[in-house]
């Protein structure tokens, strides 16, 4: 284990112990010093979001722990890729360190849910991806008003297994992982659910708007950075940023609607 890493769980306490059931220290450390660059990279691309009085090295103290902790529960006879598991835990342990920060204001979750509500409704009326100006009308706000919220709302605009996992019908994971676990076995009505789900999402990102389907692909299938993202598409990294918060919001409602979720 990388020696930053190491000191850092010392000081808080958290070191593991050595031993593991399923891993002997030798290879467990190895796994660890192997995967330790996702465990930066997920950092990364969750900390590009997030003000900047949050600390990265809390993020990444979080998402080693997150990473041994997939490697102790592990289960290879799932049939699911370790590198897909560890991304899995990594990023849960990530937003569960932010979740316990309580980092965002209650303003800006409010405006969110506002902007949240506003496209819900304009969508409604016009059967149509909402305009800029519209939702900004619908919210009562000028069109400058409008994109400082969108902006302070970026931080709460993150697509996490636990959200789309809140608007599942009926069900009793609290996420998709969960499911897709369940569906590998030998329950067809679970896999049936985890197929409606892949479906809903895919027609939804195929109604966005251009530009903000582009920025759902780099970001989610390519993995690139905001910044990145901009140098192809030839605007400003905040300009991305928007757009993703644009998209986030418009799949929320797209999922919320289907499974006819109420939008308080």
């Amino acid at each position: 284990m990388p020696q930053l890493a190491i000191g850092k769980l010392k000081r808080y306490g958290q070191l593991p112990p050595l031993e593991c059931k399923k891993k002997d220290s030798v290879e467990r450390e190895q796994l660890v010093t192997q995967y330790a660059p996702l465990v930066k990279t997920i950092a990364g691309r969750l900390g590009i979001k997030l003000p900047k009085h949050i600390s990265r090295e809390d993020l990444l103290s979080a998402g080693i722990m997150g990473l041994l902790d997939a490697i102790d529960k592990y289960d290879v006879g799932k049939g699911v890729e370790f590198k897909s598991y560890a991304e899995f835990r990594i990023r849960g342990a990530m937003l569960d360190e932010l979740r316990s920060m309580d980092w965002v204001p209650r303003s800006v979750r409010r405006n969110a849910k506002r902007l949240e509500q506003a496209y819900a409704k304009v969508e409604k009326q016009k059967m149509r991806p909402a305009e800029d100006e519209e939702v900004a009308a619908e919210l009562d706000v000028d069109i400058k008003t409008f994109y400082q919220m969108l902006d302070e709302a970026r931080g709460v605009a993150i697509i996490s297994e636990e959200e789309i996992g809140n608007v599942l019908p009926k069900c009793e994971y609290s996420n998709p992982w969960q499911m897709n676990n369940s569906a590998r076995g030998t329950n067809p009505s679970e896999s049936l659910d985890l197929a409606e789900v892949k479906i809903v999402i895919a027609e939804a990102i195929d109604r966005l708007p251009k530009n903000e389907r582009m920025v759902v692909a780099l970001y989610y299938y390519e993995e690139l950075t905001m910044k990145e993202i901009g140098q192809i598409m030839g605007y400003t990294e905040s300009r991305v940023s928007q757009l993703h918060t644009k998209a986030v919001i418009r799949l929320r409602n797209s999922l919320k609607h289907y499974f006819d979720v109420e939008n308080p």
